[in-house]
């Protein structure tokens, strides 16, 4: 099968690593991989910030996913894209995740982190902190879980075990530390457990993913972007893959940024869009 992978910003350690991964022995034997870049642009700088870059790595997305749709490849895998230059191309979408939603119609979408010592849905991801409590509300949060619990089934859990963690610190105390928790969080919960959905919270964050790594869950839906992030990095940093549950076609991506800091010096690590193919032929493998 033809598993896509996308260069990332060009400015970035993308082109290295995903002429890395698609080269790899695991990945050679799992799936014929095929990469989606942009010619050289001598006036791409690497590790400087550009739309140039930007628009780049926006044309082979675009591309990637034209070809998944049509079943030209199976499923695609992302090198990583930078949000500046994203911006100062003019693309007004923050990320992967909500590109991609637009792209294929998808109406609801999350951000799923897979590992396999810990899984991390997020219900709220590329927005400002301060904007999170407004944006959380019960239907968002009710709709996560629904779709969390019909996805995980595709990563080998047929009867996920779900977890939902607090926003506030001890989830709220009974509203000593936040109302949110049981105003917004817990409505939802008690809503998707009465349709029959395992869930259980919220529950306080700075214990849930420790239950979650023991086996207690099969997956933690996060409130919001670091608070789901920080510990399934601290757990699994280079072995955790980005899937976006919901859409029409198989996307996974890695777990870092464009690190232009070491861009063009040869030295990055493809580990994590290495496992980012593999889970993406195995899900697309699943699918077929």
């Amino acid at each position: 099968m033809k598993i896509g992978i996308t260069v990332g910003d060009p400015a970035g350690i993308g082109p290295e690593i995903a002429e890395k991964a698609a080269h790899d022995p695991l990945v050679l034997e799992a799936c014929e991989p095929v990469l989606y870049g942009t010619p050289v642009d001598p006036s791409i700088v690497p590790g400087r910030i550009s739309a140039r870059a930007g628009q780049a790595a926006y044309d082979a997305i675009v591309r990637a996913v034209e070809d998944a749709l049509h079943d030209r490849i199976a499923a695609i895998a992302t090198a990583p894209i930078n949000k500046e230059a994203f911006a100062a191309a003019g693309i007004p979408w923050r990320g992967h995740t909500e590109l991609l939603a637009h792209l294929t119609g998808a109406p609801r979408i999350a951000m799923l982190f897979h590992a396999d010592v810990l899984r991390v849905v997020l219900a709220t991801v590329h927005i400002p902190l301060a904007d999170v409590p407004r944006l959380l509300t019960q239907a968002r949060m009710r709709e996560t879980i629904e779709l969390t619990a019909a996805e995980l089934p595709r990563f080998g859990f047929p009867a996920p075990r779900l977890a939902v963690a607090g926003l506030n610190p001890h989830a709220g105390e009974h509203g000593l530390m936040g109302l949110e928790d049981d105003a917004v969080l817990r409505p939802a919960i008690e809503e998707c457990r009465a349709r029959g959905i395992a869930v259980e919270g919220p529950l306080p964050a700075d214990t849930v993913f420790v239950r979650a790594m023991r086996g207690e869950f099969d997956a933690v839906i996060a409130c919001y972007h670091d608070q789901g992030l920080i510990p399934v990095k601290l757990a699994a940093f280079g072995r955790a893959v980005n899937v976006t549950l919901g859409l029409p076609i198989v996307r996974t991506s890695v777990d870092h940024g464009t690190a232009f800091d070491i861009a063009g010096r040869g030295v990055a690590d493809s580990s994590s869009l290495v496992h980012a193919v593999l889970l993406a032929a195995r899900l697309a493998a699943a699918r077929a």
